[in-house]
């Protein structure tokens, strides 16, 4: 068995007007099927508003399904309580495209680090600063910047410190939704390489999110392609990428820039 499970995931948004409900839907997720095997990436492509997206946010459990059943590790999360989901998502976490906007301007990357790290349980006092520097370490910060905030640091400082938080309570699966297309080309590179170190040397099962094909491409086990709510193409990397099956496949495929 798959380590997640997405099976016939729907999520629809009911069309309402001044006067109310229309009777139309958003069919945002229409009847999406995937899985993913412990420790893969599996890359998740389309254009804006085809509704990977709100996919990844109904993996989180932040957006409701309409239909279907999102399973993790053999436990069916939507069927779930909300206590319970709430101690199941430290097994899942998210990395967001604008690292400033998820962090709070006011707390020092100390603060933030630290309530994340401790999400498992108490860290006691005299521990918890070595605990954040290990951490910083590990995504490339220098440990001495820990009390600074979030506005004291470049976009590319700011993802590194938002892949910190996310990796800190340990997650099995994280969700990496474009998370360097806000950045400069120069620093895209560092940020994709670190995500694939991590994926390594804590066996992380990914999920990464992206409009840009080569991209994914560099990331992913498996890329998964959708348009409208839909699955249109679902393999291996290496095939849909050199051995597209879908015409829209193709048009993304052509999109990308080449010297």
């Amino acid at each position: 068995m798959a380590y997640l499970e997405i099976e016939n995931a729907c999520v629809h948004f009911p069309v309402r007007t001044t006067w109310g409900a229309t009777g139309q839907v958003i069919r945002a997720v229409d009847g999406v099927s995937l899985s993913v095997q412990k420790g893969e990436i599996l890359g998740l492509v389309g254009e804006s508003g085809c509704g990977k997206s709100t996919l990844s946010r109904a993996i989180m459990q932040l957006q409701p399904l309409s239909s279907g059943r999102i399973v993790l590790d053999g436990r069916d999360l939507s069927a779930l309580p909300a206590s319970e989901v709430r101690r199941q998502r430290l097994e899942f976490q998210m990395v967001f495209q604008d690292p400033y906007a998820s962090l709070n301007p006011r707390f020092s990357i100390f603060s933030t680090l630290l309530e994340a790290l401790s999400r498992r349980g108490p860290i006691p006092r005299r521990e918890r600063v070595d605990a954040v520097a290990a951490l910083m370490e590990k995504v490339g910060l220098a440990p001495e910047h820990m009390y600074k905030y979030p506005h004291e640091f470049s976009g590319g400082q700011r993802q590194r410190i938002a892949i910190a938080r996310a990796i800190a309570p340990r997650p099995a699966l994280l969700l990496a939704d474009e998370p360097v297309s806000a950045l400069d080309v120069s620093i895209q590179g560092q940020i994709l390489n670190l995500l694939m170190d991590l994926r390594r040397d804590l066996g992380l099962t990914m999920i990464f999110i992206s409009h840009d094909l080569s991209v994914v491409h560099y990331m992913a086990d498996s890329i998964a392609v959708m348009r409208r709510g839909q699955l249109v193409e679902y393999g291996p990397a290496d095939r849909v990428f050199h051995h597209p099956q879908a015409d829209y496949t193709r048009t993304l495929l052509a999109a990308i820039p080449r010297l």
